[in-house]
């Protein structure tokens, strides 16, 4: 059971640290519509269901444990493709792949977890073992949206520093008013609402679109150090998977009486 609650937790973690980032990148980078962002993650439903469903019957007797560590695997390698394939000219279709993966590891994870947990102890303690299900969901996924949220506003905030102290386009005074401004923290927006923002302002024109630069150049930044988060927290579920059992949980037939 302690196995099945570490690996939920670790699940959830993830699950919304990806659920955080990526709907980030495609509405406010690419600045799509609600509508497009939410088609653009249509694959990892996709995957997600049909990992959950086919892998119980095409293997019933396969190992949990090798089950959870392979789903893993493949949210790993999403990951990595999807920070690989971040860059200034990247363009919503770098998320397809990446997508499908982390769906297919999202459903290995749940077609076994929760037989994992549920068979651990006897039927009459099944509503505890939900409540501590739920709860381990619950704070897993808050957890990790904390966490890079965190880790994205804090290397944003870093990078558009860093950028505009370095940019000879920026004026000095400007540079110094801004860095004391900034290290509060910058918020995640586009490059229309950051324009709009900045022609209210007294900045030149060339100096206005060195802001709007360096703010993409550190949005980037931002995604991608919250993307290494995510992938640092799979691997450290990948090690705490030893906990799950190895045989399969599906019951086998007693052996028939001798004649």
């Amino acid at each position: 059971m302690t196995g099945g609650l570490v690996a939920f937790f670790f699940q959830y973690m993830v699950q919304s640290g990806i659920f955080f980032t990526i709907p980030l990148f495609l509405s406010v980078v690419l600045e799509l519509s609600a509508l497009q962002t939410g088609l653009r993650l249509l694959p990892l439903s996709a995957t997600l269901l049909l990992s959950a469903v086919l892998i119980p019957r095409l293997a019933p007797k396969a190992s949990p444990r090798l089950v959870v560590r392979l789903g893993m695997v493949a949210m790993l390698a999403g990951t990595l493709v999807l920070v690989g394939g971040l860059d200034p000219d990247a363009n919503a279709g770098i998320v397809l792949i990446p997508m499908a993966l982390v769906g297919l590891g999202i459903g290995a994870l749940a077609s076994q977890l929760g037989a994992v947990t549920v068979s651990a102890m006897p039927d009459d303690q099944s509503a505890e073992v939900g409540g501590l299900q739920n709860t381990f969901t619950n704070f897993g996924a808050s957890l990790g949206t904390a966490l890079v949220g965190a880790v994205l506003i804090g290397s944003l905030t870093t990078g558009l520093i860093a950028g505009v102290t370095t940019n000879s386009a920026v004026p000095a005074d400007v540079t110094a008013r801004a860095t004391v401004q900034l290290e509060s923290g910058v918020p995640f927006v586009s490059d229309s609402d950051l324009e709009k923002a900045l022609k209210t302002s007294d900045l030149t024109p060339e100096a206005q679109q060195a802001v709007v630069a360096e703010n993409a150049s550190a949005r980037l930044i931002g995604l991608r150090s919250a993307l290494w988060m995510v992938a640092l927290l799979i691997v450290i579920g990948l090690f705490c998977t030893g906990m799950l059992p190895r045989r399969s949980l599906v019951t086998r037939p007693d052996p028939p009486p001798p004649v």
